[in-house]
């Protein structure tokens, strides 16, 4: 575990007063004197604080403070299910300096996106259908053809990518983790198993691997290293190439109580506020975002070298105004959200041990690392959620991570017909209803517990 630990900070202890009465005493009384004057400045505390990943400030701010929990995506499988699991902390801190929240301690990179990583974005409908949007907005604004070249960082599955090779463009993926890449190869995707960095755009920009786009989802919060991460980008782009990103928005965050979303992998938590001044201080330029519901509230974010020449679009003042009014670039902006969350968990546990004491079966849809997250700050386990279904073959016939709750294929909930289920991955509520609509309709109900308990019948 990689802890940003900074500077020191003295705490005084709550009889400060005394250090005035020893001090004359001690000049007084010589070596007894000196000796009390010890044994005091031994009562006071010194509290290191991390430091922020961007700018290195000390970070005193607490935005939650989630306790111990395994990693999101290191589903168990069976044949360890005795083996004991780490666990690490999730403390989410703010920088006041630069606004960047994140996480105060750092898993890993290695140890999250590993070779069997399990997280596939083809099996989403609802984001297959975004990334097709997305291909072919780009396609058309950009004018791209066979002699430009798109790079995407993160491809995962080669989801998004695939959509730009089908039109005829070349592309390159960059995924760190071998099982998905593996499998956008197959797509036809040609892809790169590393880790993005600096280091790794030199040596394309070298090769001359001269990108007119590069884009990345949901990876910017995924990156230890994030100036790291921003100069490489910075490299890769020449001329008037741009970069697009899209990630959850901090605001959303805060707003409607999405504490499920922080976990292990993701290391920062970005408003705009925070991703300018990153992007700033790399050489980079925002010239537009747009607001997306995708993940419960996402922002696509435009950027260029700061000499190229893409005029600022209406996006940007409308987003700085809204994070601004909610109070993003001040503390006040950040506290109460705890106490909050703890009302979900209160919400969730309650209705969980309702239902459980009336005889009912409560299943799982998704075995989602957001899910992950809420089942473990709320200590839910196979007596109150008797199993999980998913999609992907990757997760069934394993546990989840902390909770150990089993995961099975989505025939299992067919098979055994629950009074509810429980959606962990609530962005994708109205998918996974229409996709168990017979379901439903033979009286299973539908529970989302962020950022309330809501019921559907």
């Amino acid at each position: 575990m990689n802890t940003r630990d900074s500077g020191s900070r003295w705490t005084r202890s709550a009889n400060a007063r005394s250090l005035r009465r020893i001090g004359p005493r001690a000049r007084r009384h010589g070596r007894h004197g000196d000796f009390r004057r010890r044994r005091f400045l031994g009562r006071f505390r010194v509290t290191r604080y991390p430091t922020c990943r961007h700018c290195g400030t000390p970070m005193t701010l607490t935005l939650i403070d989630l306790g111990l929990s395994a990693v999101a995506n290191s589903y168990v499988p069976l044949a360890r299910a005795a083996e004991p699991e780490p666990k690490y902390p999730l403390h989410v801190r703010v920088c006041e300096t630069c606004w960047l929240v994140q996480l105060d301690q750092d898993v890993p990179a290695g140890q999250i996106f590993t070779a069997d990583y399990a997280y596939f974005s083809s099996f989403s409908e609802s984001w297959l259908a975004h990334a097709r949007r997305y291909a072919e907005t780009m396609i058309g604004r950009l004018d791209l053809g066979r002699d430009d070249l798109v790079i995407e960082i993160a491809s995962n599955d080669g989801y998004l990518l695939k959509n730009f090779v089908a039109a005829g463009v070349p592309v390159l993926g960059v995924e760190p983790s071998a099982s998905v890449a593996a499998a956008a190869e197959a797509a036809g995707v040609p892809t790169l198993v590393e880790f993005f960095g600096e280091a790794l755009a030199r040596r394309l920009r070298d090769e001359g691997r001269r990108p007119a786009l590069v884009c990345s989802a949901n990876v910017l919060a995924h990156v230890p290293d994030i100036n790291d991460f921003v100069a490489g980008i910075a490299t890769l782009l020449s001329g008037e190439a741009i970069y697009t990103v899209e990630f959850p928005h901090l605001l959303r965050l805060i707003d409607e109580v999405q504490f499920d979303t922080i976990y292990h992998e993701h290391y920062s938590y970005l408003s705009l506020l925070a991703v300018e001044r990153i992007f700033a201080a790399q050489g980079l330029r925002v010239f537009e975002v747009e607001e997306w519901p995708t993940h419960g509230g996402s922002l696509r974010v435009f950027a260029c070298l700061a000499g190229a020449h893409h005029a600022e679009g209406p996006g940007l003042a409308r987003v700085r105004a809204a994070e601004a009014a909610a109070g993003l670039d001040r503390a006040e902006g950040y506290r109460g959200f705890a106490e909050r969350a703890e009302a979900v968990r209160r919400g969730l546990l309650d209705f969980l041990a309702e239902v459980r004491g009336q005889g009912r079966m409560v299943a799982a849809y998704g075995a989602a690392a957001k899910g992950n997250t809420l089942l473990n700050f709320c200590g839910i386990g196979p007596d109150l959620v008797a199993y999980c279904v998913d999609r992907n073959p990757a997760k069934q016939k394993t546990l989840l991570p902390g909770s150990r709750i089993p995961v099975f294929d989505v025939g299992e909930l067919r098979r055994r017909r629950p009074d509810f289920v429980l959606i962990l991955p609530w962005n994708l509520k109205d998918e996974v209803i229409g996709q168990l609509a017979d379901l439903r309709a033979g009286g299973t109900r539908f529970v989302t517990a962020v950022p309330m308990i809501r019921v559907t019948a």
